[in-house]
């Protein structure tokens, strides 16, 4: 990192002092004169017709200033989730808001949803992959599937579907397959062939702060204002513009602080909101419970993956059949054909067979959660490399460098794999003293387990600008929300572009009225794509100032540099003019200069795919099932550790929730659709009790082409390949192969027995 000034250093978050003082405002601390606070009234029943609502009582307690049905809404196709608003006619889901209370306080709020008096007819309800599929079985959507949301798109992990429900009316909301080469000749000539069904549960997000929205009506334009923590205000302005029916410059949109998104909240409930304010004309605040937020938000859903891998005796891979069974609740996600896709992409098989299916049942709906569907993949495929690696005596990481995909290896739909590193983490892995000591560790009576997975990227246009002030600081405006440190990337690169210290940068996030686009942050695209942006932006605005100081000086801008917050002359120090001064040129009456002010503009088509690779250290105890992970391993190519500190955070952050996949988490529902596990007091999220003693990660630079500086998402990559290496740990400590995840004490114990 000799070359760089600023980039690769290790640098604390520039917003850091202020989250851990408390100082940083989050949406529910926002309070607006005349605001009324929200509460939902929720479905009993996962389905059923609604009779009635009979709202006279919570209209009598204090405080209660309306409360909105769905005939206060608009009456809209609810297409998605977030067009769902209140429930009109029906429920598909227990959770399901029926109706709105405000009151002036919270618990004026919640006393008013306890004298609604809800009319049901339940109905029948399937809350299974296989019941759903069922002859007979009562469909979710009678009328035909709706067209769903397209948040897989805003992750890198659409590729459409080859049917909807242009057929009879079913619980199918979509299919997809990929194929190559003769599957039945490539299984033929294989010598050993393995094969298991595979299955991970409904995982909730469980970011720390749930669901938050304020809305303000504008009674001059018609339009509302929104303050709320999303992941993507641009998708939620015109969703609500959408929902409301008017224009998207009458709707404002600021991304607050976001107390944790991992993907669940790029949109949900903010149109409902929207629409409630402007039918009471005054602001309303919602803010979710936990319960609430277990109920009715929209968790990674459960996935179901038949698998068959075939290998000649040297290892390589000769034939893989698969199929994908996604239950996406209520509503259509679509993912589960980009399952299938990474299924046949991640490593070189000449034939392949993989189908998908989306299905549809009584739950709530689901949404994305950090690398959606890569974890349930990576878990399948990598089971069956270890278990293909143990037939044929092979190490288990030769066996992956052997298959890994290339960068111009065909991926599933025959486009090439881009620039990535897959075999460069693997062997970084490889060559790990905790891989090479591994006979130590099994001799102390532990397992030791490995796994690759990764992310394929996501792409979308961003714009940023950059402006210097008169102060000498240089300001770079976004409109991406930071969520994991982007703010202090974008700094580092900002800086090292213009050539300035970090701390004579400043980025400032606003509104969808002033800040330039950009894309959710989600899908490890920000860094890639806005990222590129600033980098543009700053680059611009150097030469800006170099062409002014070029003018001041009566020499050639090549002849120019910019050090210590100055422009001079290069090899004389003393001709030189401070960025401040140069500014103040161009920002004052009779300036001959016009302000320094550039945009930088990106449209990324290509992706940059991210790829981790992990080892897992656990002891399993024989008497209770119960795994303890002692050591685990995190290797990351992440193309230009722009700020190594944040990575390794992400590193870290992503392989402790798969830490959670592995072992502990799962939205359980009982046969009727009610969910079993409404709180955190009965669904498990890992503490810091749970994470290995040993926590080791390890940077490997893999340059994109077309990342600023090589730079690669990092966010997604690190949750994927965690709960199949763990898996592989326990398999080496005890003989037993678990296929569904979590691997609980009471299902570890089982399977011993």
């Amino acid at each position: 990192m000799t070359e760089f000034k600023t980039i690769g250093r290790p640098t604390p978050l520039v917003d850091g002092r202020a989250k851990v003082m408390g100082a940083t405002r989050y949406t529910p601390d926002l309070q607006l004169p005349g605001m009324l606070h929200g509460r939902f009234v929720t479905s009993i029943h996962a389905h059923a017709d609604l009779r009635g609502i009979d709202v006279a009582q919570a209209l009598a307690v204090p405080g209660v200033a309306a409360v909105l049905t769905a005939k206060d809404m608009p009456d809209i196709t609810p297409s998605s989730r977030s067009r769902l608003l209140l429930a009109r006619g029906r429920v598909i889901f227990a959770g399901q808001p029926i109706a709105l209370v405000l009151a002036t306080s919270e618990a004026a709020a919640e006393d008013g949803v306890q004298q609604i008096v809800v009319d049901y007819a339940p109905l029948p309800a399937v809350v299974t992959i296989d019941d759903a599929l069922a002859e007979n079985a009562p469909l979710v959507w009678p009328e035909g599937v709706p067209s769903g949301a397209g948040e897989a798109g805003a992750h890198g992990a659409d590729i459409g579907s080859d049917a909807k429900s242009k057929r009879k009316a079913s619980n199918v909301a979509g299919q997809n397959s990929f194929s190559r080469g003769d599957v039945a000749s490539g299984f033929a000539e294989a010598e050993v062939v393995v094969e298991g069904t595979f299955t991970t549960p409904m995982v909730h997000q469980s970011a720390i702060e749930t669901q938050s929205i304020v809305a303000e009506p504008n009674p001059l334009t018609g339009g509302v204002t929104l303050w709320a923590s999303t992941q993507s205000p641009f998708d939620v302005r015109k969703e609500v513009a959408n929902v409301l029916g008017i224009p998207e410059s009458d709707v404002r949109v600021t991304g607050m602080a976001v107390g944790g998104g991992f993907g669940g909240k790029n949109g949900l409930y903010e149109p409902l909101v929207a629409a409630a304010a402007r039918a009471v004309g005054r602001p309303v605040r919602l803010v979710l419970t936990r319960v609430e937020e277990m109920l009715a938000a929209n968790p990674a859903p459960p996935v179901r993956i038949h698998l068959r891998l075939g290998a000649r005796r040297d290892g390589t891979l000769t034939a893989l059949s698969g199929n994908v069974h996604l239950d996406n609740g209520c509503y259509p996600f679509d993912l589960a054909g980009f399952l299938a896709f990474m299924l046949a992409s991640f490593y070189r098989v000449p034939n392949f067979s993989v189908y998908s299916t989306d299905v549809l049942t009584f739950k709530v709906s689901a949404g994305a959660y950090r690398a959606p569907g890569a974890p349930s993949v990576v878990f399948a495929l990598d089971s069956l490399m270890d278990e293909v690696a143990d037939r044929l005596n092979i190490d288990p990481i030769e066996l992956r460098l052997l298959n890994a995909a290339c960068p111009g290896d065909p991926m599933a739909d025959g486009d090439p794999w881009p620039s990535m590193g897959m075999r460069e983490v693997l062997e970084a892995l490889r060559d790990h003293p905790a891989w090479k000591g591994r006979e130590e560790s099994r001799a102390r009576g532990r397992g030791v387990g490995v796994s690759v997975g990764g992310w394929p990227g996501g792409t979308e246009p961003a714009a940023a600008a950059c402006a210097l002030n008169r102060d000498g600081i240089l300001q770079v405006h976004v409109g991406s929300v930071d969520l994991n440190g982007t703010a202090t990337g974008f700094t580092l690169m900002a800086a090292e572009v213009f050539g300035v210290a970090p701390d004579q940068v400043r980025v400032v996030f606003s509104d969808t009225d002033s800040a330039p686009y950009s894309g959710a942050s989600a899908g490890s695209k920000v860094t890639y794509t806005t990222g590129a942006a600033v980098v543009q932006a700053a680059r611009e605005a150097k030469q800006q100032v170099l062409s002014i100081a070029a003018e001041e000086f009566e020499v050639a801008v090549e002849d120019l540099e910019v050090v210590n917050g100055a422009v001079r002359v290069r090899g004389l120090p003393s001709k030189a003019i401070k960025l401040g001064d140069i500014a103040n040129k161009a920002m004052r009456f009779g300036g001959r200069y016009p302000p320094v002010f550039a945009q930088g503009r990106i449209a990324q088509k290509a992706t940059a795919p991210a790829f981790s690779a992990q080892l897992a250290e656990v002891e399993v105890d024989r008497e209770t099932g119960g795994v303890r992970l002692h050591r685990l391993v995190v290797v990351q190519d992440v193309g230009r550790a722009i700020n190594p500190l944040t990575i390794r955070g992400q590193m870290m952050g992503g392989a402790t929730q798969g830490i959670g996949w592995a072992l502990y988490e799962k939205m359980e529902y009982d046969s009727q659709g009610q969910l079993l596990t409404g709180s955190w007091m009965d669904y498990a999220v890992p503490n810091i009790i749970q994470t290995p003693a040993v926590f080791e990660t390890a940077i490997v630079e893999v340059p994109s082409e077309n990342g600023p500086f090589g730079a690669r998402g990092v966010g997604e990559a690190p949750v994927a390949p965690t709960a199949a290496a763990i898996a592989n740990a326990i398999a080496d400590a005890t003989g037993i192969r678990l296929r569904d995840l979590p691997m609980t004490a009471p299902r570890v114990l089982s399977a011993l027995k």
